[in-house]
């Protein structure tokens, strides 16, 4: 690297790179919104499938024909190139108002399209005697996907599962934990050799997606980790390649770049893209948008480590490719929203609802029934004189769930519902059965709740 520092273990940057994809995916599931994508899981999944297939092709056709690359390198290339980066995708998109639908289409591909792409890196980086027959690739790529898909839907499940019934000793324990099942998924589907980065970002939709406690807290965290995986993506790969080789590799990087920008992605999604009915406007803000990151420039050490010929060269032109357009198109997005109106300026943002545990705010639900001839019915709220730590938060009457005011009036049969921090909840026992017992008055009447002994 530029600063001295000495770093050429390719397979070891291969290894870390794909552990930190796996948990920039597992970040993207879990800020991604069901709601959003549910729809547009066939048009992102061709557009992960065919859509990658497509721009592969057209980058290493223009690679071969423009740059006289042979044709392994250049399908190489078109293949580490030809997935949008999930990482970048998801750090661009929060800034901009987009439609759901767009946003949606950008994500769900972005998360899907990296599994497919690995394979076919690692298909043309085997040698020749070891080139698999394209029935193999097939199967092999029905296999990954379904496989990590069941994995890491069934492992999100679990997760939400525990979360829910297992109160943890702190609060900041259940990011790591939500966090941690992702890492499982991702870990369980490499062991049986199926697609870790699918599961990954499969079960952090569906953990994201569920109603646990501190989902806020939860997605900051995986967000602050995504970053941070980013980063420290970056700078391992940045001190990988050699910086005396980056200025031979500028005019390759820069044709291949146009091409892929200008041809391969709007071919990819015009040809994916018109039978989901979606609008021009919209189509080309999608080739426009099709980010790389810094995916691209860990799959390229992908046939470092198998000995491919020319491999670090790759490295290189991969290397200024992504660092060129991602400054070129990551600025530029809002400014094509703008142009093809795929956007409105002021558009209203959602804000985040935190659920929380009552045991983590130190605080209890407590439940009862008003019974039959108990003085606690025609008494109002307020004149139950509760603690100030202490509110009524809820009625359920005959089936019916009421809000209640300070001068809603309790009725026989009423299940009440008060939140109550612990240090008052016995003060709060007493006054309710009080009031039971002996009525509004029932403090001027000397009743102070005792619970009743013998």
């Amino acid at each position: 690297g530029g600063l001295g520092l000495q770093f050429d273990d390719a397979q070891l940057a291969q290894a870390l790179g794909t552990g930190a994809l796996g948990l920039i995916l597992i970040e993207g599931g879990l800020s991604t919104s069901w709601a959003d994508i549910r729809r547009l899981l066939a048009p992102a999944g061709v557009l992960a499938t065919l859509g990658v297939a497509v721009s592969m092709v057209v980058t290493a056709t223009g690679a071969h024909l423009l740059l006289g690359m042979e044709w392994r390198l250049a399908l190489l290339l078109g293949a580490i190139v030809s997935s949008t980066d999930a990482a970048a995708t998801f750090a661009v998109l929060r800034s901009l108002p987009l439609p759901s639908k767009v946003r949606g289409l950008l994500e769900a591909e972005s998360g899907l399209n990296d599994a497919p792409t690995i394979i076919l890196v690692l298909v043309f980086s085997s040698t020749a005697a070891d080139f698999p027959s394209p029935g193999y690739v097939a199967g092999n790529l029905v296999f990954q996907l379904s496989a990590g898909a069941a994995l890491g839907l069934v492992t999100g499940r679990l997760g939400v599962i525990a979360l829910r019934r297992i109160a943890l000793p702190a609060t900041g324990l259940y990011p790591l934990a939500t966090v941690g099942f992702g890492v499982i998924a991702f870990a369980a589907a490499g062991t049986v050799g199926a697609s870790g980065i699918i599961a990954a970002y499969l079960c952090g939709l569906v953990l994201g997606n569920s109603r646990l406690p501190h989902r806020a807290a939860t997605r900051s965290f995986a967000e602050g980790a995504g970053w941070l995986a980013q980063i420290g993506l970056f700078v391992m790969l940045g001190l990988l390649v050699d910086p005396s080789e980056l200025p031979g590799a500028v005019v390759t990087a820069m044709v291949v770049g146009l091409v892929l920008l200008l041809v391969a992605r709007p071919i990819s999604v015009l040809m994916c893209l018109p039978a989901f009915r979606v609008p021009w406007r919209e189509q080309a803000f999608l080739s426009w948008a099709g980010l790389r990151g810094a995916v691209p420039i860990v799959l390229a050490t992908f046939p470092i480590v198998s000995g491919v010929d020319g491999a670090l060269d790759l490295l290189h032109i991969v290397f200024v490719l992504v660092v060129v357009f991602t400054l070129i198109q990551g600025p530029s997005l809002p400014a094509a929203a703008r142009l093809l109106r795929v956007t409105q300026p002021g558009q209203a943002r959602e804000v985040n609802v935190e659920a929380a545990p009552l045991d983590v705010l130190d605080a209890e639900l407590l439940t009862l029934t008003v019974p039959r001839g108990s003085r606690l019915h025609g008494v109002e709220i307020a004149e139950l004189r509760l603690p100030a730590a202490a509110v009524v938060s809820l009625i359920v009457r005959e089936g019916t769930a009421l809000v209640p005011g300070p001068t809603t009036v309790l009725a026989e049969e009423d299940e009440i519902l008060i939140v109550a921090t612990e240090a008052v909840r016995e003060t709060t026992e007493r006054r309710l059965r009080a009031v039971g017992r002996r009525g509004r008055l029932a403090y001027w009447l000397g009743e102070r709740g005792d619970p009743e002994t013998g």
